[in-house]
């Protein structure tokens, strides 16, 4: 399974990142993921459990967000939304596009859990 692969290789991402902050849990995992990625969000959600098993990120949620298919008209210069097997430009309808995004699969936000400094107090509210 593809996405299963995909979700190691983020494993591997994310608990660097971790190490990298002190960090003792990830509480929350933001990816942005376009249609055009290769990478199907459902199976992403599927495989997540098995590979962050066993790690810092055991217990954290997996956040989806959509990434939109936006293409730039190379004729008028606009940018657009554009459905993904159907590239035109959406202010004049030509077909040379060029795709600004919605083929990405992008680490977008990590929420981290630090053990506090030793001798230091938080404020009461």
């Amino acid at each position: 399974m593809h996405e299963f692969s995909v979700c190691i290789a983020l494993m591997e991402q994310v608990e660097r990142i971790a190490r990298e902050h002190r960090a003792v849990r990830v509480e929350r995992i933001v990816l942005r993921l376009g249609p055009l990625s290769g990478v199907e969000g459902s199976l992403l959600e599927h495989a997540w459990p098995l590979a962050a098993s066993g790690t810092l990120a055991e217990a954290a949620e997996l956040v989806i967000e959509a990434a939109p298919v936006q293409v730039e008209c190379t004729a008028c210069g606009a940018v657009s939304e554009a459905r993904p097997n159907r590239l035109l430009c959406a202010a004049c309808g030509d077909y040379r596009t060029r795709l600004v995004s919605g083929d990405e699969m992008l680490l977008a936000n990590i929420e981290l859990s630090q053990l506090e400094p030793q001798g230091v107090t938080q404020p009461c509210a």
